[in-house]
C-alpha cells in the first residue's frame, strides 16, 4: 500500500455526468452556472488531457472495472451480439470497483444510471433474450450494497422507465419528482445512513447522473434561469467559450479553432453547422440550450447537497470526489415525429398525457410531454475547442473535464494539470491504492483479467506520470495516443443510407489521420502523409491491442443486432 495514505482511509464519491461535452461547466469554460463544481476544482485540481470510451455504458464499463470496454463484455453497449466482447453485460472475468472496495471494509452504493446489463426482461417481455430472473449484472449483485437508479441507458425525468431500488423494480412517486433531484437526494440519504449505520468504515458512492443527457427535460423556473442567454446562436458561444479556455489556461492558444465539417444526417444528406443567421426557428434553437443548461444546474445544486452533507458528517477533508463526463456531447437529432416511440422513452406523462415526441420547432422543448435532443450543433458547442462529438474518436467525443478533490491530500488547490494525460482504465487503480484495497487475481472462482490503467495518486501529489498508449474503439471510430502522437479515424458513413435501411453498410472506416497533440490538439493538421513510418508504428500497435481485447467491426456487430 501507499505512503501518502492517511491513516484514516478516504471515502471516494464518484459523479459521472451523462453526454455532457468538454466545455459544459463554467470551470472548464462555459457559461452554465456551477458553482459547486467550481468550489471543488478550487478545493482540487482539473485535468485537461483526461479521456473516456465515447460512449455511456462503454465508458461504464471501463470506469467500474480498470479495463477496456471489450474485455468486460460490454463492446458497444448492453445488448447481446453474441460475441465474448459483445455480450452486454458485465462477465465474470472482471471486478467492480464496489467488489474491490467491499472486500476491503468499505460501504458501497449506487445512485443513478447503471448501464451494465442487458437484463430487464420485466420492462420490455417481448425481448426473447431479457429474463425476469437474470440480475445478476444489476448493481447489488456486482458489489454495491444499495442501489437506486435506472437499469437502462437513458430515461425520461419525469416518468422513468426502468427505475429500480435495490433488486426490485419501482414507479416514481412525490409530486415533484425529477430524476436528477431523486439521484442527489437519495446520495445524501445513503451517506447519512451510513455515518449512522458504520461510523468508523469508508464508503464509495458511485453518483451517476442521467443530465443532460435527451430527453432536455427541466423544471420551468430553471429554464428561465438561462432565457436569452444562448440568443445570439452556436457560433458566438464556442467564440466566448474558446476565448475563456485560453484566459484560465485550460487550452494551449496555439490550437486553434476547428472550421465547420460535414456530417451525415439521419435522412442520408450530408449536412454542415448553419450560420447563426441563416437558422429558421432560432428561439426553438436557443430554447433547446436553455433546457440543457438547466439540466446541468440542476445536477451541479445536487452536487452540492451532497458536498453539503459531507462537511455535515465532518467527512469532506478526507473524501476523494472525482467528476467526470461518460463521453463528449451527443450528436443526435431525433426524428421530427418518432411514430413508433423507442423502447427507452416512457411514451406518456405520469398522468397519462401522451408525449410529444421528436426534434420538432413547434413544439418549445422543457415540460414533461416533451421528448427531444438539443441536437448536433450546440454539441458541437459543447465539445469547445474539439472536432467532433459523442461516439467518435476524435478529440470532441472523448475528452472529459475530470476534477479531483480531496483537501487532506491534493497539494496547492486550483491547480489545472495539463501534463498528465488520463483515461477511465485508471479511476480502478487510483480507488484501489487509497483504499488500501487489493485488486484480485481471482474471484468468486474466476480468473480476473489484469487491470489496464495506472493509478492517479502521483498526480494528486504534483508528482509526473509515464504511461504507455491508450486506445479507443467504437463503430468503427478508433484512435491510439502514445506520448504527444494521436493516430485517429472516423466511420464514415456512406451518403445511401436512409432511416431503418437493413442492407445498409454501418461501418465505412475513413483513412487514419495522424496529429500532433502537443501542437494542434484541435486536430487541424493531419500528419500522417508527412509521417508514413510513425503511421505504421500505431496502425501495428492499434490493430495488436484490438485483436488482444476482441475488436469486431461495426458491419458485422450491427449485421448481429439485426438478426438480435
Amino acid at each position: 500500500s501507499s505512503a501518502i495514505l492517511p491513516e484514516n482511509r478516504p471515502n471516494i464519491v464518484l459523479i459521472m455526468a451523462d453526454d455532457m461535452g468538454f466545455s459544459d461547466i463554467h470551470c472548464y469554460g462555459g457559461e452554465i452556472d456551477t458553482p459547486n463544481l467550481d468550489h471543488l476544482a478550487a478545493t482540487g485540481l482539473r485535468f485537461t488531457k483526461f479521456y473516456n470510451a465515447a460512449r455511456c455504458s462503454p465508458t461504464r464499463a471501463s470506469l467500474m472495472t480498470g479495463l477496456y470496454e471489450k474485455q468486460t463484455g460490454i463492446g458497444n453497449g448492453a445488448w447481446n451480439a453474441g460475441l465474448k466482447a459483445y455480450q452486454g453485460k458485465l462477465n465474470n472475468s472482471c471486478v467492480t470497483i464496489a467488489e474491490v472496495l467491499k472486500q476491503a471494509g468499505y460501504g458501497t452504493y449506487c445512485t443513478g444510471k447503471w448501464h451494465l446489463t442487458r437484463e430487464m426482461g420485466h420492462w420490455f417481455p417481448e425481448k426473447k433474450h431479457r429474463s425476469d430472473k437474470a440480475k445478476d449484472c444489476w448493481p447489488l449483485q456486482r458489489g454495491f450494497n444499495h442501489f437506486y437508479g435506472i437499469l437502462h441507458g437513458s430515461s425520461d425525468y419525469y416518468n422513468p422507465n426502468t427505475l429500480a431500488e435495490d433488486n426490485t423494480p419501482i414507479k416514481a412517486e412525490g409530486e415533484d419528482f425529477y430524476l436528477t433531484d431523486k439521484i442527489s437526494d437519495k446520495t445524501v440519504q445513503y451517506i447519512d445512513q451510513h455515518v449512522k449505520s458504520s461510523p468508523d468504515k469508508p464508503f464509495f458512492a458511485y453518483v451517476s447522473y442521467t443530465a443532460p443527457h435527451w430527453p432536455i427535460q427541466a423544471p420551468a423556473e430553471d429554464v428561465a434561469k438561462y432565457k436569452g442567454k444562448y440568443d445570439k446562436g452556436w457560433d458566438f458561444i464556442i467564440r466566448q467559450r474558446y476565448k475563456r479556455q485560453i484566459k484560465m489556461k485550460l487550452i494551449n492558444p496555439k490550437w486553434k479553432l476547428p472550421q465547420r465539417e460535414y456530417f451525415w444526417d439521419y435522412t442520408g444528406e450530408p449536412v454542415m453547422r448553419p450560420l447563426w443567421d441563416d437558422v429558421k426557428h432560432r428561439a426553438w434553437e436557443a430554447r433547446r440550450m436553455e433546457v440543457y443548461s438547466a439540466m446541468i444546474d440542476s445536477m451541479d445544486r445536487g452536487i452540492g447537497r451532497i458536498i453539503q452533507s459531507l462537511k455535515r458528517n465532518g467527512l469532506f477533508e478526507n473524501t476523494l470526489i472525482l467528476f467526470l463526463s461518460d463521453n463528449g456531447a451527443c450528436e443526435v437529432q431525433l426524428p421530427k415525429n418518432i411514430e413508433t416511440p423507442w423502447e427507452i422513452m416512457s411514451q406518456s406523462t405520469r398522468d397519462g398525457r401522451r408525449q410529444r415526441a421528436g426534434d420538432n420547432p413547434e413544439i418549445m422543448p422543457g415540460p414533461d410531454d416533451t421528448y427531444q435532443s438539443a441536437g448536433r450543433w450546440w454539441a458541437e458547442a459543447s465539445s469547445t475547442p474539439f472536432r467532433k462529438t459523442k461516439g467518435f474518436t476524435h478529440e470532441g467525443g472523448i475528452a472529459t473535464p475530470l476534477i479531483a478533490c480531496w483537501p487532506a491530500t491534493i497539494k496547492n488547490p486550483s491547480r489545472i494539470d495539463c501534463e498528465t494525460i488520463g483515461h477511465i482504465v485508471d479511476i480502478m487503480p487510483t480507488c484501489v491504492e487509497i483504499a488500501g484495497a487489493r485488486y484480485p487475481g481471482r474471484f468468486k472462482g474466476h480468473k480476473i483479467t489484469p487491470v489496464e490503467g495506472i493509478s492517479l495518486v502521483p498526480a494528486f501529489l504534483g508528482r509526473s506520470i509515464t504511461r504507455g498508449p491508450l486506445f479507443w474503439e467504437h463503430q468503427d471510430n478508433a484512435a491510439v495516443r502514445q506520448g504527444k502522437w494521436k493516430l485517429v479515424r472516423a466511420n464514415v458513413k456512406n451518403k445511401d443510407w436512409k432511416l431503418g435501411q437493413k442492407d445498409w453498410k454501418q461501418g465505412l472506416p475513413g483513412p487514419w489521420e495522424l496529429y500532433d497533440m502537443d501542437a494542434d490538439r484541435t486536430e487541424l493538421h493531419n500528419l500522417a502523409p508527412e509521417h508514413p513510418e510513425q503511421v505504421e508504428q500505431m496502425v501495428e500497435m492499434w490493430q495488436g491491442w484490438a485483436d488482444r481485447v476482441g475488436v469486431v467491426g461495426w458491419n458485422e456487430l450491427y449485421r448481429r443486432m439485426l438478426e438480435g
